[in-house]
C-alpha cells in the first residue's frame, strides 16, 4: 500500500520521501494534509482529515480516468456544473457558495447545502463526489456548496455565521432561483457536521427589524446529515465522554478558540466559546431530525489514540442520540459495528431527500 502511495503521488510531484524499511509505518500527517489542500475531492467520507487508503484510491482513480486524445468523458466525471458559481455572501474570498438548479421544475424547489469539512483550519466547497448532485437534482432538490471563513481568518464563531449568512443569502434569492425557502436542510463532513448541526439547533439568527432584507432571512433548517461529525467542541466534554482527564486537545481546536497559550483553555472566554460553540447544548425539544453516519467503529479510546482518531469517534454522535431520544427527536447514528434497529432510510442521501420532500 505505501509503494502504491509514493507512486501515485509522485506522478503529481507530491511523494513520500521515505525508507522501504518505514514501509509498515502509517504516512506522515503533513504530507496527507498537503494533499488534502491541494485536492480536497480526494477526502471522499468528508470528514476533514485524508487518510492513505483515501489518498491511494483517489490517485488510482485520477491515473486511470486520464482519456486519450478525442476520447469522451462521462458525465459523471465532469460533473454538473453549477448554474451560479462562487455567488458571494459577504466581502471575503471564502464567503461564497455554487448553486445547482433543478431543470425545467415547475414548482419552488428544496434545498440541500453541503457544508465542507477539514478541522476549520481547511476545505473547500468542492470536496464532494459528482453524483452526489445528481442524485439530489434527480430527486427534484436543488444543491448548494459553501465555503466560510477558516481559523486562520478568526476564531469561532465566525464559520458558524458565515454559514448562516449563507443560508440568508440563498433564502433572499428563493423567488429568483425557485426555490422553496422552507424547503432548507445541511450536511457536511466533520467541521462541516458541526456547523450543520449548530446551524439545526440555534436558535433563529434572523433579525426582522434590520434594514438588510438579507439579515431579515431564516437561518433555521428542517434536516441536518453529518459524516464524522461532532456534537460537541468542549474539551471538557471529550475529557468526560472518553473517561480520559488527561486528553489533549487535536491541532484543531487552539486555533477554532484563539487559543495563544495552556492558560487560555481555562479562561472565561474560551469556557464560554466551547459551551456556544457545541451543538448539544443548544438542543430543545422543538429541534430538527438528525441522521449521522461515522465510518469508524466504536472503539476504544486511549492517551495514546490519535486525535484524527477520537475527535470522529461515533460516541459523539450516540451522546447526541441519546439526548435527542429524550426529548423525544430523531436521531439516527450508524458505524460499522453500530447497526440502527430501524433505519427506514438506509442512507444520508435517502434521509435528506424524504425530509426535503415531506
Amino acid at each position: 500500500m505505501k509503494a502504491i502511495l509514493f507512486s501515485v503521488l509522485s506522478v503529481v510531484g507530491i511523494g513520500f520521501a521515505q525508507k522501504p524499511s518505514d514501509e509498515g509505518n502509517a504516512a506522515p500527517a503533513d504530507r496527507l494534509a498537503a494533499v488534502l489542500k491541494r485536492f480536497p475531492q480526494s477526502d471522499t467520507n468528508q470528514d476533514g482529515v485524508l487518510s492513505r487508503e483515501e489518498a491511494v484510491a483517489f490517485f488510482r482513480a485520477r491515473r486511470e480516468g486520464v482519456k486519450k486524445p478525442g476520447e469522451s468523458k462521462g458525465r459523471q466525471q465532469k460533473g454538473v456544473k453549477p448554474n451560479h458559481a462562487n455567488v458571494p455572501y459577504g466581502e471575503h474570498e471564502k464567503q461564497a457558495f455554487d448553486i445547482w438548479l433543478v431543470p425545467e421544475a415547475t414548482k419552488p424547489t428544496p434545498l440541500v447545502i453541503f457544508i465542507h469539512g477539514g478541522g476549520f483550519r481547511t476545505g473547500d466547497k468542492s470536496a464532494f463526489p459528482p453524483s452526489v448532485v445528481e442524485k439530489y437534482l434527480e430527486a427534484g432538490i436543488a444543491f448548494a456548496a459553501m465555503n466560510y471563513r477558516l481559523s486562520d481568518v478568526g476564531p469561532y464563531p465566525i464559520m458558524m455565521e458565515d454559514s448562516a449568512r449563507g443560508i440568508q443569502t440563498i433564502r433572499s434569492r428563493a423567488s429568483e432561483w425557485n426555490l422553496d425557502p422552507e424547503k432548507v436542510a445541511c450536511y457536511g463532513g466533520s467541521a462541516g457536521a458541526g456547523i450543520s448541526l449548530w446551524l439545526g439547533f440555534h436558535e433563529d439568527l434572523a433579525n426582522p427589524e434590520s434594514e438588510d432584507p438579507v439579515s431579515r432571512q431564516s437561518t433555521r433548517i428542517v434536516a441536518a446529515g453529518t459524516m464524522n461529525g461532532q456534537s460537541t467542541y468542549d474539551l471538557n466534554d471529550f475529557r468526560e465522554w472518553f473517561g480520559l482527564p488527561g486528553l489533549v486537545s487535536g491541532p484543531a481546536l487552539p486555533f477554532f478558540y484563539g487559543i495563544e497559550n495552556e492558560d487560555d483553555w481555562e479562561s472565561d472566554r474560551v469556557k464560554k466559546l466551547m459551551v456556544d460553540a457545541s451543538s448539544i447544548n443548544h438542543l430543545t425539544k422543538d429541534d430538527i431530525p438528525v441522521y449521522m453516519f461515522y465510518s469508524r467503529p466504536n472503539t476504544d479510546i486511549t492517551l495514546e489514540t490519535g486525535s484524527s482518531e477520537w475527535v470522529h469517534h461515533v460516541k459523539f454522535g450516540l451522546k447526541l442520540q441519546e439526548k435527542m431520544s429524550e426529548l423525544e427527536l430523531e436521531c439516527l447514528v450508524t458505524a460499522p459495528d453500530v447497526i440502527p434497529e430501524n433505519d427506514p432510510y438506509g442512507s444520508l442521501e435517502a434521509f435528506l431527500i424524504r425530509k426535503l420532500k415531506e
